[in-house]
């Protein structure tokens, strides 16, 4: 794997995972549920300085968003798994267009929104139609679970020969145990840094 600081930031996309309304907002799905974790709140304004030097730099933000489809009569299509896990998800939660299924204000704009439907932001959506299409051949990564979607992003990534940077601090999970160990196993498969030491790099990049 080659160094990241070697990177071109012009060919290279910041992909956060999940940040949006209704995993982070207290009037998001989660937040009326009582499920946050400040690990979790904090990430968006540590993530945002990275995102808007990026941008500046010429590179992309992609921001792949949990979607929860509406069937005809308006209520989610929620797989068995999920439903036992999240009872709670209800009508209208993580609907496209919808406040929930937004990005959270601190990190707009992003440059292209990737719709999701399971945890990887590369299953049944268009990531790698636009990164072909805007000249992009690395990611830093960062986002929500740090078990869930990041670690299936990075590993999907990883088998399609896509270099990618985790943040090691522009991710979490709901407990710090889980997160760290997440890393760890991580360790073969991405390079891992702090939303600091990307942004420094970035700095010195331009």
């Amino acid at each position: 794997m080659s160094d990241p600081i070697t990177w071109d930031p012009q060919k290279t996309a910041l992909v956060t995972i999940d940040l949006q309304n209704d995993f982070l907002h207290p009037e998001g799905a989660y937040g009326r549920a009582g499920q946050s974790a400040p690990a979790i709140a904090a990430l968006p304004d540590r993530i945002a300085p990275l995102a808007r030097r990026l941008q500046e730099a010429g590179g992309r933000y992609f921001s792949a968003q949990f979607t929860l489809v509406p069937d005809r009569n308006g209520e989610p299509l929620i797989a068995p798994h999920l439903k036992q896990l999240r009872p709670f998800l209800t009508k209208g939660d993580f609907a496209p267009g919808g406040f929930g299924h937004a990005l959270v204000d601190a990190l707009q704009p992003c440059d292209f929104v990737i719709e999701k439907v399971a945890y990887s932001a590369f299953y049944q959506t268009r990531l790698e139609y636009l990164m072909r299409a805007v000249g992009i051949e690395n990611l830093i990564v960062g986002g929500i679970v740090t078990n869930g979607g990041v670690a299936s992003t990075l590993r999907d990534a990883h088998l399609r020969n896509i270099e990618t940077v985790l943040l090691t601090d522009g991710c979490a999970a709901f407990r710090d145990e889980v997160h760290k160990a997440t890393i760890l196993s991580l360790g073969t498969v991405t390079h891992q840094r702090t939303c600091a030491e990307v942004l420094n790099w970035l700095e010195g990049a331009a």
